[in-house]
């Protein structure tokens, strides 16, 4: 049987450097890892593999002297062995949270277990307030610090915390299952690693209550639909003095009368009269600075066409300047005409030629060619 090069167990070059060789170890060992193979024999033994190609790798003389000998460096004394038992594993276990676990630190993790959840508020503005900026108070029912114990979560002055005899102070229990060990919240201290001897009436020991309070936020100018805005430490409060979560508001866009908006631009449909379109004119539209912007209607202009007035959109968000304003030209054919206006039209339509319209005696033009002629 052909052994399998351990740089190619991993999928690396033989002049990877430690961090290249580490990063497809933690790849590969997830990607085999036997819980994701339901079990399998052959990913158990390919995981161990891969192990054993790191355990080698990863260390500067085996590697040196796999690169001059091969696996027979290791063999008939050779500094083999085995290479779990090199590596200081203590079974599945401790090779699973090698892989996910080699970063984290139990007590960070206590602290997580504790830490406050994240809230979510979801706050409507008008276009008005999203181009300008605002402050905007919100109200917020989630728990805080008990008012009754000062967040300790009992109602001894002195220290009434002990260490949780579940857990042994963890915050988090494990099991064994098959090959692996799973780990879990402790059901007694439920992850804060202590427990309470006379907890507090208003809180049930857990330091915090639900209460209602108000915040002002500012809001930046530039906001848009589903802009998240983080307001550090103002999410639910932790268990019994733990770190508190954070407040996410989401921003939501009321309708405009006038403006629809796109990014920085803010779009207005502008009706004008055939007469208008013909002869050209001007408009004026109310700016969101309270500027009034007047725009001219070029002669001639069709329904559809967009004129752009540059620097009298939208603030730019956490920038400079502004978007454009683009009014959206729409010709609206007159259908409330007095006798007067109809014969005056009628007159019209008899000095027409179809010169004055060439897109129509273009389209026509071809639609004759179809019935030949």
């Amino acid at each position: 049987m052909v052994e399998q090069d351990y740089y190619e167990l991993l999928g690396v070059a033989r002049g990877a450097d430690d961090a290249a060789i580490k990063a497809a170890y933690r790849r590969m060992a997830k990607e085999h890892h036997p819980d994701r193979k339901n079990g399998c024999k052959d990913s158990e033994a390919h995981f161990k593999s891969i192990n054993e190609a790191y355990d080698v790798l990863k260390d500067p003389q085996k590697r040196a002297a796999y690169d001059r000998f091969g696996k027979a460096a290791f063999q008939n004394g050779g500094g083999g062995g085995d290479p779990f038992g090199d590596a200081g594993f203590n079974g599945f276990s401790d090779i699973f949270s090698t892989i996910f676990g080699e970063f984290m630190d139990p007590r960070g993790a206590r602290q997580n277990a504790a830490r406050g959840a994240d809230l979510r508020y979801d706050l409507e503005l008008s276009l008005e307030e999203a181009f300008t900026g605002a402050e905007k108070t919100v109200t917020i029912e989630a728990n805080a610090r008990c008012e009754v114990c000062d967040g300790r979560g009992c109602t001894s002055l002195d220290r009434c915390a002990s260490t949780c005899k579940t857990c042994g102070g963890a915050g988090k229990v494990r099991a064994q299952q098959g090959f692996f060990v799973v780990e879990r919240g402790c059901p007694t201290c439920r992850g804060a690693g202590e427990v309470i001897s006379d907890p507090c009436p208003n809180c049930q020991g857990e330091g915090r209550a639900l209460q209602q309070r108000k915040l002002a936020v500012k809001i930046p100018a530039g906001v848009d639909e589903g802009t998240r805005i983080r307001v550090s430490g103002e999410g639910e409060s932790g268990v019994r003095g733990a770190s508190s979560g954070d407040l996410y508001i989401f921003v939501h866009m009321k309708r405009h009368s006038i403006y629809a908006r796109e990014g920085t631009t803010l779009i207005a449909d502008c009706p004008i009269t055939f007469t208008t379109a013909a002869l050209g004119g001007s408009i004026s539209l109310p700016g969101l600075d309270g500027q009034q912007i007047d725009i001219k209607i070029p002669a001639g202009v069709q329904s559809g066409e967009q004129l752009r007035h540059r620097g009298a959109g939208m603030s730019v968000l956490n920038g400079r300047g502004r978007g454009d304003l683009v009014a959206r030209i729409l010709v609206e054919t007159p259908t409330r005409l007095s006798k007067e206006q109809k014969k005056i039209l009628e007159e019209f339509r008899g000095t027409e030629t179809g010169d004055e319209c060439p897109n129509a005696k273009s389209f026509f033009g071809r639609v004759r060619d179809m019935f030949g002629g």
